[in-house]
This record gives structure tokens, C-alpha cells and sequence, in this order.
């Protein structure tokens, strides 16, 4: 196949289920492609944000047996928005849960921007299973990367950041993470979802290079509610990371088929830390995607995507 192909054809789980965790969570997975094909694990940013039909078409069906989930709070998982015993340490372990459910003995991983922190978080912890990564859009979930979403964003699209204000009195904008997070963790809808839908909105605009705005994603209330306040509350406890972590975890990595995937304009996790890790892992493969901000969706974006997993093909 043409390394420079875009998607392929929507395609549709022949399997599914629900999975019941720990805490009162039930975690949604589904299973596409080649039944008997090399397995590949997809991991969806937010964290919050749940899995969508596109994820699927970054994987050529006729080889790969592809393995989406929604993690604790999002999508399909429920109870949605849920924020008790959501950790980072305990999505990788729900990654565990999973792929011992469904028989995997190893996995390719694919994560984008919270995803990217999961699947290094998951490889790190269980190295042993894991064949190979494909990171795009990296963030580290470190407290600088926190810090420019918070304010950093808006120094590019301060139209869009001026709205992001709009829910939180002056007062209280010197401590914006908190503000939001206060109202996100209410209770009553009156208070939470104007936060929520402000806050997603923001996300959203600030993804694409070009604008390019998907409102049917970011003013759904419950998508929105659970991106926002499962973010705030993954941001307020600086990502259940220790300093450094994910960084210093790279030498456990050296020997495994990496391949990271930036775009060269992203607003949302600034190039400069998919430039830390590629130099923590000097043998991945290194490309930034000269047109394209944040968004997986971007043409750019979606070649590089689908060229990567063309190069695992050949490795399995």
C-alpha cells in the first residue's frame, strides 16, 4: 500500500462488551478488523474524551485485530464523568484487565496527546507486553504542559480564550485550574455544564491548524462533561505522575519500535515535547507533520498515522 494513503473505510466491531472494574466502573471495549490478525491498542486522548468511529480507520482490518476502550468516565464507560478511583495508575491496570480478558499475549499501542501519556505510562509498567508504540501529539502530563493549556493557548488564539474565561469571575481567575475544577465537580448541572461546555470548547478550538470546529462533539453535554471534568480533575493531581516520570521510564524503551508522530503547529502539546522524548528515545522514528496542529483528524496527521502502522505490518 502507498505509504501516503489516508484512512481506511469505515468498518464496523464484530465484537463487544462491558467489563467491570473496580469502584462501581464498567469499561465499554470493542474488537474489529482480522479476528486471528496482529493485535493493536487504541488509546484515546482527554483523558475523557471516549473512542469514535474514526479510530478504527487508522488500522489496515485485513491485518490488524483492533482493540478500542473507552477508559473510566468516557464514552461508553460508565457511569460516565466518574471521577472516583480514576487515576492514571489504574487505566494501566484496566489495560491489563483487558488484554487478559481477550487472550492478547502482546499489543501495539496507539496514543495521541493523553493517549501518548497513557501508552507510556502502560509500556513503562508493563514492558513485557507491549510489541511496539505509535505516539502522536505528546504530552507528558507535566506540570508546564498543564500550565499552557491553562493560559498558554491563549497567547495564539486569544479570541478563544477569551470565551474560556467567560464562565469564572475575575476574582477567581488567578487560580483558573481550581475555579474550573470547583464547578466541573458539582453537582448541579446549572453549574457544571456551562463550565463544561465552555472548557471544551476551548479544547476544540485550539486543535487544528485551520479552524475546523466539530460543535457536535464539543456541545454534547455529557462528551463534554466528561472531557472537562475528568481533565480538570487529572490536571489538579498533576496526572498521578511522579516528576519526570515518563521521561526517566524511557530507558526501560530503547530496545522497542517506536515511532512518534507530531504536528508541527500543535497549540494543545507544543512540539517541544514530542522533541524531549524523541531525544530520551533516540531510536524511535521522528516525524513532525510540517502543516498540521493537534488533531488526529488532520490530513497530514492521518497519513503519518496510517504510514506507521503500514511499517508495524512488516514487523508482526
Amino acid at each position: 500500500m502507498n505509504a501516503g494513503r489516508d484512512l481506511y473505510p469505515d468498518i464496523e466491531p464484530y465484537d463487544s462488551g462491558t467489563l467491570k472494574l473496580d469502584q462501581g466502573h464498567a469499561m465499554y471495549w470493542e474488537e474489529c478488523g482480522r479476528r486471528d490478525g496482529q493485535p493493536v491498542l487504541f488509546l484515546h486522548g482527554g483523558p475523557g474524551s471516549g473512542c469514535w468511529p474514526l479510530h478504527r480507520r487508522f488500522f489496515d482490518p485485513r491485518h490488524y485485530r483492533i482493540v478500542l476502550f473507552d477508559q473510566r468516565g468516557a464514552g461508553r464507560s460508565r457511569p460516565a464523568g466518574t471521577l472516583a478511583g480514576n487515576t492514571t495508575q489504574a487505566l494501566v491496570g484496566d489495560i491489563e484487565t483487558l488484554r487478559e480478558e481477550l487472550g492478547v499475549e502482546r499489543w501495539l499501542l496507539l496514543g495521541g496527546s493523553w493517549g501518548s501519556t497513557l501508552a507510556l505510562a502502560y509500556a513503562q509498567a508493563h514492558r513485557e507486553r507491549v510489541d511496539g508504540l505509535i505516539l502522536r501529539g505528546i504530552f507528558l502530563g507535566e506540570p508546564g504542559e498543564v500550565d499552557w493549556f491553562m493560559h498558554g493557548m491563549g497567547r495564539i488564539f486569544p479570541e478563544a480564550r477569551r470565551d474560556f474565561l467567560t464562565p469564572i469571575p475575575a476574582a477567581e481567575r488567578d487560580d483558573l485550574l481550581g475555579a474550573y475544577h470547583r464547578r466541573l465537580t458539582d453537582p448541579d448541572p446549572a453549574v457544571h455544564r456551562p463550565a463544561a461546555l465552555a472548557w471544551s470548547h476551548y479544547e476544540s478550538r485550539c486543535s487544528t491548524l485551520l479552524p475546523d470546529f466539530d460543535a457536535s462533539a464539543a456541545t454534547h453535554p455529557e462528551a463534554a462533561l466528561c472531557l472537562a471534568r475528568i481533565e480538570a480533575h487529572y490536571f489538579v493531581n498533576d496526572c498521578f505522575l511522579r516528576p519526570n516520570q515518563l521521561i526517566d521510564g524511557c530507558d526501560s524503551l530503547q530496545e522497542l519500535p517506536i515511532e512518534i508522530v507530531q504536528g508541527r503547529y500543535d497549540v494543545v502539546c507544543p512540539v517541544q515535547s514530542a522533541d524531549r522524548l524523541a531525544r530520551a528515545l533516540p531510536n524511535a522514528r521522528y516525524t513532525i507533520v510540517p502543516d498540521a496542529g493537534h488533531a488526529a483528524s488532520e490530513p497530514g496527521t492521518r497519513r503519518a498515522l496510517v504510514a506507521a502502522t503500514e511499517r508495524f505490518k512488516r514487523r508482526g
